[in-house]
């Protein structure tokens, strides 16, 4: 497995547009803290971006030997909203995109039934490429519960369609998130997604999901206890033989001190690698 580290650490939980830090210095503090490689997010560089600022996001990505695990392109897929969608209908700008970053990964979303035939079309071009699309588990879509990813997997049924497994919104829409979940949906795995939080009705943070209605959270850092089982999602990798990429996809710490928290998930998420 390797440890990638998305550019999400560089904004806020519910502010995902403006970043806190340019691109050259979340790849400073991802070498410093021992990532391998960074997630790409439309807050550092997206479809919208000028050709000149790709130019620069290149030269950077190369200065600091940091490759792209995956790229989300557009503020409608992060936000998950009506307009996420629409990547599907022309998923061309994406593609170009992510080949100028030197990715194989492409995230997208679903929202209905009727956003399938997309899904697969895209695939499709996608693969003349050797890229892949993946769409996260994500409250809010048809990737809510395990039942229904596995339903529209299996209706999209392109191999370069693939599945972000990502255990804090599952249980957001009440879904086990361990063992036999890993197993069910790991034909499909292609990246993990982790980010950390606690549920209960106080929380400081509500969202809502189609199969719970809103549900209230506080964020934990990855290796703060009280949030995710974080080893029974190993033991569920583990258990498919899963090598691919772990993303600390968590939005900058309340504290400030994004390298300390970088740091401090690295080891943690290292330690659960070895065991």
């Amino acid at each position: 497995m390797r440890l990638s580290l998305s550019v999400r650490i560089a904004e806020g939980f519910l502010s995902k547009e403006e970043p806190t830090m340019p691109l050259d210095g979340v790849c400073s503090l991802a070498v410093e803290a021992g990532y391998e490689a960074i997630c790409m997010r439309a807050s550092q560089i997206g479809v919208q971006s000028a050709p000149d600022d790709v130019r620069e996001a290149q030269r950077i990505l190369s200065e600091h030997d940091m490759p792209v695990s995956m790229l989300t392109g557009d503020f409608p897929t992060v936000y998950n909203n009506e307009r996420g969608p629409d990547s599907l209908r022309e998923i061309r700008p994406y593609l170009d995109l992510a080949e100028a970053l030197s990715t194989q990964r492409i995230r997208v979303a679903l929202k209905h039934s009727d956003d399938i035939p997309f899904a697969q079309r895209s695939a499709d071009e996608a693969a003349e490429r050797g890229l892949t699309l993946l769409h996260q588990c994500h409250h809010l879509s048809l990737f809510e519960t395990v039942d229904g990813m596995v339903e529209t997997l299996n209706a999209i049924d392109r191999p370069n369609f693939r599945l972000i497994y990502e255990p804090a919104n599952m249980e957001q829409c009440g879904q086990a998130y361990g063992l036999e979940s890993v197993k069910r949906l790991g034909p499909w795995i292609d990246n993990v997604y982790f980010q950390n939080q606690r549920i209960h009705e106080g929380g400081a943070i509500s969202l809502d999901s189609w199969t719970c209605g809103p549900v209230a959270f506080d964020l934990l850092q990855i290796h703060e206890a009280g949030g995710i089982d974080f080893p029974a999602v190993f033991e569920g990798l583990r258990s498919i033989g899963y090598d691919g990429t772990i993303t600390v996809h968590q939005s900058a710490p309340e504290s400030g001190d994004a390298l300390r928290s970088a740091r401090a998930t690295a080891d943690y998420l290292r330690q659960l690698m070895a065991s």
